[in-house]
């Protein structure tokens, strides 16, 4: 007898993956993936896959701590090889009830230091579409053993650059022709796992805000302008907004001086007839540590000195004291001496 199934595809439950506490991570920092099931993981068992596209299976089972019920997937101690594309599944019951696979999520691990730098020409976070962009990883030996990775809004996949997107050269990835599609997290990586920090790439045809790539430091001045492709000039006047507010209005440029944390946040442009750009986010890093620590070690030597000199100083004193009383008693000697020949002379 054929049985008959009444359990259509609209049936099928969906997956959602989230990450807490965030998805960039630095080593040693602790993260979980939690997996649900409309809202819930009760009575869910689930299994957690990492996403490539460097051949034909797309997920990649995780073989540690694979399977279990609770929906958490949790590493207590990121490492760098703990960057990667994340999804999850769930299934339940006899028969077997699959999910969908959930939404991916990108888990980026750097380290303390990173040991290379990644270095975009043109260097702004926001490109126009159909130009040559250069992503380059810089290390202090000059090395060709970083390739360029990123994760696209668009496919959601964690790619390296190869000759579906771009071309490699040495530590050099050129996309000849940029598009939409390329818009994404970009960094370098090297095939032990090491990491440099990430940059945020986005593309888009029309308006787009000249702002930089990496965090501003406290203290610099942030200078942001509008950009209009096919037009000249190319900086045109327009409004400058941050988180939604109007900041600055009918201007080529909006100069920030003196960057403090207070000015992180997404900005954009906005013209009246062409449009308003893509949102970048500007964060605000302060001074390093090895600036900090040299500022202090410059104050720490001063102030020996001053101690050394001070404790010297009574000594010096003393000596100058003794000297100049020598001084005043061999010319009072010396005086007498004089009085006494020149009575001896008048007799």
């Amino acid at each position: 007898m054929l049985l008959v199934s009444h359990f259509s595809i609209l049936d099928i439950p969906q997956a959602v993956l989230r990450v807490s506490p965030q998805r960039w991570l630095t080593e040693g920092d602790a993260v979980t993936l939690i997996c649900e099931v409309n809202g819930s993981s009760i009575g869910w068992t689930f299994s957690w896959y990492t996403v490539t596209v460097s051949d034909n299976r797309y997920y990649h089972l995780l073989p540690d701590r694979s399977k279990g019920t609770g929906g958490n997937y949790t590493v207590s101690s990121a490492a760098l090889k703990h960057t990667g594309v994340y999804v999850c599944r769930a299934e339940k019951g006899k028969p077997t009830i699959y999910t969908w696979y959930s939404n991916t999520q990108l888990v980026r691990v750097t380290g303390f230091s990173p040991p290379v730098s990644l270095i975009i020409s043109p260097s702004r976070a926001q490109h126009f579409t159909s130009v040559s962009l250069s992503v380059r990883c810089e290390d202090q030996n000059n090395s060709d053993r970083w390739t360029v990775r990123r994760y696209t809004d668009s496919w959601r996949l964690l790619e390296g650059c190869s000759s579906v997107w771009g071309s490699q050269t040495g530590s050099t990835c050129t996309i000849n022709s940029t598009s939409i599609s390329d818009t994404g997290v970009y960094w370098c990586q090297s095939e032990s796992g090491e990491t440099s920090q990430s940059v945020n790439i986005t593309v888009h045809s029309d308006v787009i805000l000249e702002s930089p790539v990496h965090p501003v430091t406290e203290g610099d001045t942030l200078t942001l302008r509008c950009l209009y492709k096919n037009t000249s000039p190319l900086i045109l006047t327009a409004d400058f907004y941050k988180n939604g507010s109007l900041i600055q209005n009918q201007t080529t440029e909006m100069i920030i001086s003196n960057v403090s944390n207070s000015h992180e946040g997404f900005y954009y442009c906005k013209h009246p007839e062409r449009g308003e750009s893509p949102k970048s986010w500007i964060s605000v890093r302060g001074v390093s540590n090895e600036s900090c620590l040299s500022h202090s070690e410059s104050q720490i030597s001063l102030l020996h000195t001053l101690s050394s000199v001070l404790a010297v100083c009574p000594y010096l004193l003393a000596t100058v004291i003794l000297i100049f009383k020598c001084c005043r008693m061999r010319g009072k000697t010396s005086d007498r001496l004089l009085i006494s020949n020149i009575h001896s002379e008048g007799e």
